[in-house]
């Protein structure tokens, strides 16, 4: 009896921890957030609180909306931001005030974590002092000046718009990604950029930050932003964050990204180091090969093959019977042709961003959505093709015997378009394969979630590592659909 007892408490015990939530941390796709996402989600598994990172899921827009719908529980982020990007304020706002007004969003804001990483912009040293430029004042004396910005600070209230209007900036800026900015400056494609004032390359490039002497830029203390039932939810994993509360200093936090960008280790060698304590750099740089088959080598794989081939299943289902239909009623050919192209025709990205509120989500959905939209072409048109190109004098033949057509559709025609289906859904499925890269942007996975880290920090190595298993991964793709269409092809002699 008292076996039996034990073994029930077992059991229970077992199913509470496969019931146990996890907590879904989010960051957004520069360096220091990265960082800070990753020392979130080591800390709260350190207290036996399954967590999961989802890093670099895009700008602020994107990571409140996934904090508002559910998709992630807390993220890293900015006083500054939450005022003038999420409460659309221009006031300054103590912790106090911000918590007052997210309440009614269902947000909190807590746990400062020390450091203020505002932002500036940033020239080479040398050009500025030939130029005698030391603030943002002085720049606006210098309109040749060539200005390359952030997408997200060129769109930001507290970014470009505000800061041209406080500064009557003449600049016509060109759009860079963050970390591609840098190797611009470096060779003097622009002439300055927008900087985080943690940022590491800031010495390295012999950059001059440039006074903010007007006081546009508000404070950009770093802290945690989360939902507002997150810590009831996960006690433990918020009892560990509490411990990081003013544990990070400015000068610290330069290390910590100096780490990333310059001595080239992993995010997850980096939170581990920093919350075991363990002083200095460490001395593992990271190779192609250790980037490469990193741990999460296989949770990528399986998440991009799933984008592929769900979406993939879906576009056939529909793909298939549309391209029929417009070859069986000549008069919806063009219609449905049409309909089908004009999908291509919209960037990917914008295409995610759309989908984002329709759905009311990021991440999985949105992104399966696309990759549907965009696989319908292909198959749909080869359908088409398949069916309209079979002999007229087969079916006629099969009229005379009497044969429904119905029955003509699925004995004849069907059969002999089906190498020409076949290459329509291979053309989706390889497009498919390059395609979901797009999806990591909003936080769908895949490994064009290390292709979004490599871009933001400039990292060739973390870049390859995403762009050559899902350059295999078409090459597979493509050989399997060959082997699929030689075989069908061997049958049907």
């Amino acid at each position: 009896m008292r076996r039996l007892a034990l073994a029930l408490a077992l059991s229970l015990a077992a199913a509470s921890a496969l019931a146990q939530e996890t907590l879904r941390v989010g960051s957004k796709r520069f360096t220091e957030s990265y960082i800070l996402g990753e020392i979130l989600a080591q800390a709260a598994r350190a207290t036996g609180t399954p967590a999961e990172h989802k890093p670099g899921m895009g700008n602020t827009a994107i990571l409140y909306e996934a904090l508002r719908n559910g998709a992630i529980d807390v993220y890293p982020e900015y006083t500054g931001t939450i005022a003038r990007e999420i409460l659309k304020t221009d006031e300054s706002l103590g912790l106090d005030e911000l918590n007052a007004r997210l309440a009614p969003l269902g947000l909190r804001a807590g746990t400062p974590l020390g450091f203020n990483n505002t932002y500036a912009i940033g020239m080479r040293r040398e050009q500025a002092e030939r130029l005698g430029v030391r603030s943002l004042s002085e720049l606006a004396r210098h309109p040749n000046v060539s200005l390359g910005l952030s997408h997200e600070f060129l769109g930001r209230r507290d970014g470009w718009p505000g800061l041209q209007a406080a500064y009557a900036l003449p600049h016509a800026p060109r759009g860079l990604d963050h970390g591609i900015a840098y190797e611009a400056l470096a060779a003097g494609e622009i002439d300055a950029m927008d900087l985080y004032s943690t940022d590491a390359k800031i010495e390295r490039y012999a950059l001059a930050v440039l006074a903010d002497d007007r006081g546009f830029f508000p404070a950009y203390d770093a802290l945690l932003l989360y939902r507002a039932e997150a810590p009831r939810r996960f006690p433990g994993a918020f009892a560990a964050f509490a411990g990081l509360e003013n544990r990070i200093r400015a000068e610290h936090m330069v290390r910590l990204n100096a780490r990333a960008e310059i001595a080239m280790q992993s995010f997850e060698a980096i939170a581990a180091e920093f919350l075991a304590g363990a002083g200095g750099a460490s001395k593992t740089r990271r190779t192609l090969w250790s980037a490469l088959f990193a741990p999460d080598f296989a949770r990528l794989a399986l998440e991009h093959l799933g984008l592929v081939f769900g979406s993939l299943a879906a576009a056939v289902l529909l793909g298939v019977p549309l391209g029929t239909l417009a070859a069986t009623r000549r008069w919806l050919a063009q219609p449905v042709l049409v309909l089908t192209g004009l999908v291509q025709t919209i960037p990917s990205l914008a295409l995610l961003a759309f989908l984002i509120p329709v759905t009311g989500t990021i991440g999985v959905w949105p992104a399966l959505i696309a990759l549907f939209l965009y696989a319908l072409l292909p198959i749909t048109r080869n359908t088409h093709a398949g069916v309209t190109q079979v002999p007229r004098g087969l079916k006629q033949a099969a009229r005379a015997l009497a044969l429904r057509p119905r029955l003509i559709l699925w004995k004849i025609e069907l059969p002999l378009a089906l190498p020409t289906i076949l290459a329509g859904i291979k053309t989706s499925a390889v497009i498919n394969v390059g395609t979901a890269t797009i999806a990591a942007f909003i936080g769908a996975g895949g490994f064009g979630e290390r292709i979004a880290q490599g871009l933001a920090l400039n990292d060739h190595t973390v870049l390859l590592a995403g762009a050559l298993p899902a350059a295999a991964l078409a090459l597979a793709v493509h050989a399997l659909f060959e082997l699929l269409e030689r075989g069908f092809v061997e049958r049907a002699h």
